[in-house]
């Protein structure tokens, strides 16, 4: 098949094994107490619950800890147990391959679905937001040592209704599996095999671009396993493909919280580049151009906003006009340098602006409060070449961890990797 644009292609699928799955799970088979969040969601503390809450829990492999002083041992234990989990039969390849249909239904009633297989990486994929090197680094270990892709990234396309999206919608099998999890959404999974069908959604795919929407660190892992390794197997990542037009996805916001910072100093020098009003409640509404509102522990909150045209060409030259006009790029490149602040002692909330507020008032410092970007606005910026700045979306519904897996075959030859005795279990 030639391929101009994304290249989709069936693999045999990874996956939790029923038997196996009952014997730790009372009543009817139920998976969800073993799958998990993407690998940059929990902070320490979840990740230690969940790792705590199954002695299955797919983030004892995504999320393995270090344990000792020996270089990189933790993608040693998470492959070795990655292993273990083969072998005893807790994990199991499906007899053949296929395409995957996932479909997530929130605790609101927003549903999504879309398609999961073995991406080329010669498929036109833009990023659109730039990456940090550390967690590229982290997941090309993880991923090498486990020679397996562990949980997909997310990918947003154009799909206008064609072949691919046609066959998302109508799968015609029973799932292979339906399971909730503790945040109320609830998860479905088909698999699709007939050769013709899966021809017809690959030609149409073969037409199409993809954005990523959740997973940037992991693709550029994707791309560096590519170039290094010389495994076949890693011409190819495990991706989620949802056609945008078919399910436009919820972009939530990403709110700042400058610790030990002075809020009214903070807004005294805005004032020097910006307009500065009090607003009574935590959301940016009305104003035109780049925006966000500053909260102070108090919860005494006010509008910056107003930035003239000639200020952020100068702090963002070579930039496009949508480019200056995002939130967060006015935050990142003109008010944070304003404010002295470096980029590392910031924190970051999702969603909620109260829990920013109240993270500013334990850390005696300032919240920024940044509105959510639309799909559109981020494709622009990805259309023209550019990326956004760091957090300056998040991507919604994101896939959940463990309901299927991509694992490279193994030459008969090659072994799996030797199994840590003191630490391939957390």
């Amino acid at each position: 098949m030639s391929v101009h644009g994304l290249d989709l292609a069936p693999f045999r699928g990874l996956r939790y094994a029923a038997p196996d799955v009952d014997r730790f799970i009372d009543d009817e088979v139920d998976v969800s107490r073993l799958l998990a969040p993407p690998y940059d969601v929990p902070d320490a503390r979840e990740a230690r619950d969940l790792q705590r809450s199954d002695p299955h829990n797919a983030a004892r492999v995504t999320l393995p800890f270090e344990l000792t002083r020996e270089t990189h041992p933790r993608y040693r234990a998470a492959a070795a147990l990655l292993r273990r989990w083969v072998r005893d039969g807790v994990l199991t390849q499906d007899p053949g391959p296929a395409l995957y249909v996932y479909e997530q239904i929130t605790i609101g009633g927003a549903r999504q679905r879309g398609l999961v297989g073995a991406l080329g990486l010669n498929s036109p994929v833009r990023p659109h937001e730039d990456v940090a090197e550390a967690p590229v680094q982290d997941r090309f270990r993880l991923m090498r040592a486990a020679r397996a892709n562990l949980e997909p990234i997310f990918l947003v396309y154009r799909g206008a209704g064609g072949a691919a999206s046609r066959t998302t919608e109508h799968p015609d099998q029973e799932p292979l599996l339906t399971t909730g999890t503790a945040d109320g959404a609830e998860h479905r999974l088909w698999a699709l095999t007939d050769p013709a069908t899966i021809a017809e959604v690959r030609a149409d795919l073969a037409e199409r671009s993809a954005l990523i929407a959740d997973g940037p660190h992991r693709y550029a892992a994707y791309r560096q396993l590519h170039r290094t390794e010389s495994d076949p197997g890693w011409r190819r990542g495990l991706a989620l493909l949802v056609d945008s037009d078919t399910h436009p996805p919820h972009l939530g916001a990403i709110h700042r919280v400058l610790p030990r910072t002075d809020t009214d100093r903070l807004l005294e020098l805005a004032r020097e580049v910006a307009t500065v009003e009090p607003v009574t409640a935590l959301t940016v509404r009305g104003a035109e151009g780049p925006s966000v509102v500053v909260a102070g522990p108090d919860g005494g909150a006010h509008l910056v906003h107003g930035f003239d045209a000639a200020l952020l060409a100068t702090h963002m030259p070579g930039r496009s006009g949508r480019w200056r006009n995002l939130p967060t790029s006015v935050l990142h490149e003109v008010l944070l340098p304003l404010w002295g602040v470096a980029e590392d002692r910031v924190r970051m909330v999702h969603d909620s602006a109260d829990e920013a507020v109240a993270a500013a008032r334990s850390d005696s410092g300032t919240a920024v409060i940044v509105p959510s970007l639309s799909v559109d606005q981020v494709y622009a910026v990805a259309d023209h070449g550019e990326l956004t700045p760091r957090k300056s979306t998040s991507f919604g519904p994101k896939p959940r961890t463990g309901l299927v897996m991509r694992l490279l075959d193994r030459p008969p030859e090659e072994p799996w990797p030797t199994e840590p005795s003191a630490h391939g279990s957390h």
